[in-house]
Order: C-alpha cells, then structure tokens, then sequence
C-alpha cells in the first residue's frame, strides 16, 4: 500500500478523532502525521499528549497535507472553505464527511480543487471496523488513496452519490439503532437472571457472532435463522412474538423516519 503525506482532520469531534484513531490503531500512520482541529482545542489536549499535532488553525493544517477530511458541521461548511481556501492546491484531496453537502456544490465553494471524495464511515472506525460508503469526483488515483485508507479500517463500498443520504442512516445511524437493540437483550438479560455485565458480554459477543455469519457465508439471514429454529420451538416462538409486537416493522419506520428527516437537509 501506498502511503500518503500527512493528514488534516479539520472539525475533529466524535467521528474525526475516530477516523485519525483507526489510521494511527492501523499503523498507516503515526499520530504526528495528523492534524487534528477544533475551535475549543483544550478538549484535544489527551491528543497532544499522545503526540498528534493539534491546533486550531485550518490553514497550517492543510498547507502540511496531502489529504484533507472536512468533518464539520453542514452549517459551518461555508466559514471553513473561506479560511483554507487561499492555501487549497490541486493535488488537495477533500474528503467530505458532512452530512448534506453534496459533491457538486462542494466543488463550486472549494474552487480549484478536483479531487474530491464524499465518504460516510461510522464511529465503529475506530476499531477497524467501519462500513464506509464512498462517491467521487475525481481521478481513479485520488479514490484509491483515501480507499485504502477506509479498507484499513472496516469495509468500503463506491455508490452512486444519490444513495448518499441513504448510506447515512444505514450505515452510520445504524450504529445506534444495533446499539439499541443491544441494550434491550442486556435488559432481558438481566431479567431472566444475568448480571447486567455478563448480560452485555452475551448480547454483543451473539450479535457480533451474527454479523461474520452473515458475511462469512454470504448468506440471508432467514437462512442462518432457519438453523436455529426448530418445530415447537423457544426460538420461534420467541421470533413470532416479536413480530406480532411489530419488530420488524417498527424497525423499518425508524430506519426510514430518519431517512425523512436527512432528506430535509438540503445539499
């Protein structure tokens, strides 16, 4: 694999510093390879300690860079693209993790720059463990940089940029809503007698079992679920309770109540 320059992380809250941790846990760089901004730098600073270059200043960060992730808020886009755009060269690579902004009007602000690249990772980057959806306007070389970077950690997945949105709420939102289901077998959990701890341990070491299940046999999950039920059953039973509570209905409208909203974000 190739390596790159250094990196710019501009807007380094929750899912920038989950993006800089899995490069630096992957070894694809060392952490004074990254910048990492913010306007508060002071919550930053067990970053500095660990010896990435924190500052608050975007244009340092991206004179120094090869590759740039903007990881900003959809409403501080403009003020952002403003401050560096006096320092943006065209070898820049973008990589857009905002929410809403679309390739095209992040071409018309970032005037001059042609490698851009939208990406929606999630938080579970941070382990090495991310589904990442990518879109591009730019050459095959410039995806490929930043694709090695995301195959690194987790998997990758190039869509056509209308699906965009989509990806979002799958993929990253979709973090909490296994998040949630998780909860709700730890409560069950505990009620059939488990500590709430050992309750969790099973809970998520099943749910990750069911995941390389899926992915490891490439299969549908009615056919792995086939194999744990039987005629009578507790597990049938069980699966038809839920869908008479309306599991999986109520899991597809709150899959799609957020795709709603998202779409109300204008790009």
């Amino acid at each position: 694999m190739k390596t790159v320059k250094k990196i710019a992380i501009l807007g380094a809250g929750n899912l920038g510093i989950s993006i800089a941790t899995g490069i630096v846990e992957k070894k694809l760089k060392l952490p004074s390879d990254i910048f990492l901004t913010r306007r508060h730098i002071g919550l930053l600073d067990e970053f500095r300690d660990l010896g990435y270059r924190v500052l608050c200043d975007n244009k340092k960060a991206v004179e120094e860079s090869e590759i740039v992730f903007l990881c900003v808020q959809p409403q501080q886009i403009d003020i952002l693209l403003k401050v560096i755009k006096p320092v943006l060269r065209k070898d820049h690579i973008l990589v857009s993790v905002i929410t809403g902004i679309s390739l095209e009007l992040l071409r018309e602000k970032a005037t001059g720059v042609s490698q851009l690249v939208r990406a929606m990772p999630n938080t579970a980057i941070a382990t090495g463990q991310s589904m990442t959806c990518l879109a591009t306007k730019g050459t095959d070389a410039a995806l490929k940089k930043v694709e090695n970077l995301f195959q690194a950690l987790g998997l990758t997945l190039l869509i056509e940029e209308n699906l965009m949105q989509a990806a979002t709420v799958l993929g990253a939102s979709g973090i909490a809503f296994f998040m949630r289901y998780l909860r709700a077998a730890t409560q069950a959990g505990v009620q059939m007698g488990f500590e709430s701890q050992e309750a969790q341990k099973i809970a998520v070491q099943t749910a990750k079992g069911a995941a390389s299940l899926i992915l490891e046999h490439n299969s549908h999950p009615e056919v792995e679920i086939d194999k744990v039920t039987t005629p009578r059953g507790c597990t049938i039973e069980g699966l038809n309770e839920m869908e008479h509570q309306g599991f999986s209905s109520s899991l597809i409208k709150g899959v799609m109540t957020s795709f709603y909203k998202i779409n109300q974000i204008k790009s």
